[in-house]
């Protein structure tokens, strides 16, 4: 789509509907990342979170091997480390997903890949 109309001024009506895309892309994605399941895991798998790319936590697995009635403390760091991993990687997840979208499409000066501003004539 071009920015420009027949007169040379520009389109912004093609921009709004550019960015109106842009924006159901964005919409979709989120909700396509979001539905998706990551695992995070800890102490080589003996806790496993699994948690939506929505930051939606769905359970928690722990073997028996990893419970230590004595030693409660290490169990505890374990689901924590579990936890922050699934939540890497559901943000990995979200980044991934949003990356396909691009902002250069819309041809804004300033916006990171787009072309920069028009030239100057006089």
């Amino acid at each position: 789509m071009s920015s420009d109309d027949a007169s040379g001024q520009f389109d912004i009506g093609a921009l709004l509907q550019q960015a109106q895309a842009m924006q159901q892309q964005l919409l979709e994605a989120q909700q396509a990342a979001a539905e998706e399941m990551v695992e995070g895991q800890a102490g080589g798998g003996a806790v496993r979170v699994r948690v939506t790319g929505g930051l939606q936590f769905e359970s928690v697995s722990i073997s028996p091997a990893a419970v230590d009635p004595d030693d409660v403390a290490m169990l505890e760091d374990l689901i924590v480390t579990a936890c922050n991993d699934a939540v890497a990687r559901a943000q990995t997840l979200n980044q991934q997903a949003l990356g396909a979208i691009d902002p250069s499409a819309l041809g804004l000066p300033g916006l990171p890949g787009s072309p920069g501003p028009p030239p100057v004539t006089d």
